[in-house]
């Protein structure tokens, strides 16, 4: 039988999701625009028009963040899973919420998350500060209230002066969403050795890393066919192959259409040296792995994407392939709250 678990959890999450933002805000005390900076050639990512991006927003979802208090117990916080020096992704393959339960999939990078069209790896989430609301609900991650959450925390500081600040009152959970949500349109990528190539510095790829940009956009490897713009993905939902049959059905369950089966957006490749392990189930440790992996042409399950198909590399173009991907590493931190 078909899951639609995640269907009627979406909905749950819709009504809850309304009633935060149905609050009214009080008047806020003085802020400052945060002062965002957006790599070089990347577009400004897209904002939530009802909630300014200052820095006193910011600042107040990052601490909550990295706040244990969201989550049943005080045993995890979003930074559980997503570490700023793995760029904001996790260590393991599953990651594990309260009590140490598995959840149901690796938990990817939030850089450059501020662009994506819809969350999660099945797109079953619209909004960023519902993306922040799941996992906060979700029995296998925080397995919490945010309404409970917010009585608890409203009283500590920093998170009472700053929600006075930034919202006008204090917090609840349509701050909690609405300055984790600001925090996370921070977390941008694009301060990259490739980048710097991209922009005329033709000294900031070594011989290497060139031959494997060749081979990234060749006929071959043709990695580009889905990795590319500025974030390296097209953000589309893919069957890459991975199994004849996908336990956790992707894009399917969201749909319920089968041809939707195995589907999972397309990630960015930024920092992806530091992102291991890989796909939707970290089933994968290496970057090796996953070049033979495309190399083989996939299972051929019936949803697999044209764009995977069998090749061959020699060993050096191997290497330089693998080369040209240490490149697409940040040279300084994402995150940009002091």
């Amino acid at each position: 039988m078909r899951r639609s678990v995640s269907l009627g959890f979406g909905a749950a999450l819709l009504v809850l999701a309304a009633g935060c933002q149905r609050d009214t805000d009080g008047v806020p005390g003085p802020t400052s625009p945060f002062p965002l900076q957006v790599p070089p050639g990347h577009p400004v990512p897209p904002m939530n028009e009802e909630v300014p991006l200052t820095t006193e927003s910011v600042q107040l979802g990052k601490a909550l963040f990295f706040e244990p208090g969201l989550s049943r117990g005080g045993e995890v916080s979003c930074g559980s899973c997503h570490f700023p020096d793995r760029a904001f992704s996790d260590t393991v393959a599953i990651s594990l919420g309260v009590q140490g339960r598995p959840g149901l999939r690796n938990s990817p990078t939030l850089a450059n998350v501020a662009h994506h069209p819809a969350f999660f790896k099945d797109g079953g989430v619209p909004t960023l500060e519902m993306q922040v609301l799941a996992p906060i609900h979700d029995p296998v991650e925080m397995d919490f209230d945010i309404h409970e959450a917010a009585l608890l925390l409203k009283d500590e500081e920093p998170y009472r002066s700053l929600s006075r600040k930034a919202f006008g009152r204090d917090l609840d959970a349509g701050v909690i969403t609405r300055a984790i949500a600001n925090y996370e349109r921070t977390l941008l990528s694009g301060w990259s050795r490739y980048d710097r190539f991209l922009q005329g510095d033709v000294h900031a790829l070594s011989q290497a890393e060139q031959r494997g940009l060749q081979v990234f956009n060749g006929p071959e490897a043709n990695c580009s066919a889905c990795h590319n713009g500025f974030d390296l993905s097209d953000r589309s939902y893919r069957n890459i192959g991975l199994y004849a049959v996908y336990e956790d059905e992707g894009r399917g369950r969201i749909t319920l259409d089968p041809a939707d089966d195995g589907k999972f957006m397309v990630p960015t490749l930024r920092n992806i040296a530091l992102t291991a392990p890989y796909m939707h189930d970290g089933s994968m440790t290496t970057l090796d792995e996953v070049i033979d992996h495309f190399m083989s042409g996939g299972v051929g399950h019936p949803n697999q994407s044209p764009a995977v198909r069998p090749f061959t590399l020699s060993s050096q173009e191997r290497s330089d392939l693998l080369e040209f991907l240490g490149s697409l590493t940040d040279e300084r931190p994402i995150d940009q709250v002091p």
